[in-house]
């Protein structure tokens, strides 16, 4: 047996699924496949998940069956873990390289694991005869989010226009990302390290701060840990009043959503700007919607927020990269995989280590106001992050800034980090899929076959009712 796989019984026999699970996260390609499925049954077994545990079972007994094959595969997107699924999926499309199903679901696991260019590849070997909807619209998607905007364009230039109503917010969503690349690369970037560029073309949004630590270690501007202060909130707010200036825009009031962190943030949002604190409304217009994080706010207030009100802005101070919130903010703070606010409970030896700030919300928003804004100077590898340069930046896009829905993107796109992305617990789903016909379409030949976009029909993540991509019955 090999180590990789001797490692993953050892954690099966010990019990540790989750351990199991970031294991072959980075490891399932280097198994043989019959052990792989054997690996992923039993930890499916010992988790209560039949229909995988008897998928692994198939293929483990019948390694070279294109069915079981395209079963295990499937079994494992539904359940979370597309790493595994990527393997079979890929013996399949070489066994049957006409399936329209298994290249779907082996594109879907690709974007499942951010394999942007494989993904869009594995679409365009299939040839000329690839129809538009949904294939070649995400050989597109897939250039972009890979990096590759000029491909992206020429791809999206040449797709017809979908004669399908159910294709229309997908292809109006390409059609805003490649108009925010285009004004990203005017600002004079773009590039592979082009966090502040990248996060506005796929998400709409302006990043008012680069993390100053680990640039060059990987990081490239995000933060892994994050203990928030009051001075950073501080210091999020100047940003966000200075971006604000630069687009032109002059928002009439504070909206504050319904949430403790989201209260003492607008409210010091609304003395830093000089501005009146109002609760929020759905459909709004012409204010500041201000959160600590968007996914503390309940899940009708996300729902309303998803849907762009005239003038309104959406800022959220400390957003999580890994598991993006469910509502894509127009300013964000900063961007971290993990961390928590000033008012909650910190790591620590000192007396006040795990203490919640329990004091009025007002009280709490008055420190932050008080507190000095100036950026701490980090490791000195981070490229300039100065005011000017923010500023510049927000005036360059501010003509495709705030327009259409603020959706979703589960991806980190192709600003690469040295911090891997913890995969979902074995049984967490992906978001629903609708399927027609299920595990049993593979060797089917109608041209209504499933077909999916996993990055794309994340847009409703979370419980929100997003658009999905449709998959044909």
């Amino acid at each position: 047996m090999t180590t990789e796989l001797d490692t993953a019984w050892q954690l099966v026999e010990a019990g540790d699924i989750g351990g199991v699970m970031r294991h072959l996260r980075f490891t399932a390609e280097q198994i043989p496949l019959p052990d792989l499925a054997k690996v992923v049954a039993k930890a499916a077994d010992a988790a209560g998940f039949a229909e995988l545990d008897e998928a692994g079972r198939g293929l483990a007994a019948e390694p070279g069956e294109p069915q079981r094959l395209y079963d295990f595969g499937y079994a494992c997107l539904e359940h979370g873990i597309a790493f595994a699924a990527i393997p079979a999926l890929r013996e399949a499309v070489r066994l049957v390289p006409d399936s329209r199903a298994a290249r779907a679901e082996l594109g879907a696991a690709y974007e499942n694991t951010h394999r942007h260019r494989d993904a869009a590849d594995l679409l365009d070997d299939a040839g000329p005869d690839l129809p538009d909807w949904p294939e070649r619209y995400l050989v597109a998607y897939n250039r972009l989010l890979a990096g590759d905007a000029d491909r992206a364009r020429r791809a999206f230039a040449a797709l017809d226009a979908p004669g399908d109503d159910k294709w229309s917010w997908a292809h109006g969503r390409l059609q805003r990302m490649l108009v925010r690349a285009d004004a990203a690369q005017r600002a004079g970037g773009l590039d592979e390290t082009d966090l502040r560029g990248w996060q506005f073309t796929l998400t709409g949004g302006i990043l008012a701060e680069l993390s100053p630590f680990g640039f060059a270690q990987g990081m490239t501007g995000r933060y892994a840990f994050q203990q928030d202060s009051f001075a950073s909130c501080r210091s999020g707010l100047a940003r966000l009043r200075l971006i604000l200036a630069a687009a032109g825009r002059t928002p009439s009031a504070v909206s504050l959503p319904d949430e403790r962190g989201a209260r003492i943030m607008g409210l010091a949002a609304a003395e830093v700007l000089g501005l009146p604190a109002v609760p929020y409304e759905p459909g709004r217009g012409g204010t500041l919607v201000v959160a600590y994080r968007i996914g503390d706010l309940d899940e009708d207030t996300q729902r309303s927020l998803r849907e762009r009100a005239a003038g309104q802005v959406l800022y959220e101070h400390a957003s999580c990269w890994t598991d993006p919130p469910p509502v894509a903010a127009d300013v964000i703070g900063l961007l971290r995989q993990t961390g928590s606010a000033p008012w909650e409970s910190q790591l620590g030896a000192g007396p006040e280590a795990g203490a919640v700030d329990e004091r009025p919300e007002a009280a709490v928003a008055a420190d932050i106001v008080a507190a000095d804004s100036a950026r701490d100077s980090g490791d000195g590898e981070t490229p300039p992050d100065t005011d000017d340069t923010v500023a510049a930046f927000a005036a360059a896009v501010a003509s495709a800034w705030l327009t259409g829905t603020r959706d979703r993107v589960d991806s980190p796109g192709p600003v690469r980090s040295s911090q891997p992305r913890s995969p979902r617990r074995l049984g967490a789903r992906s978001p629903p899929r609708r399927r027609g016909g299920g595990p049993t379409a593979l060797l089917a030949s109608s041209p209504a076959l499933p077909v999916v976009s996993a990055i794309v029909a994340r847009s409703g993540r979370g419980g929100l009712p997003g658009p999905r991509m449709p998959r044909d019955g």
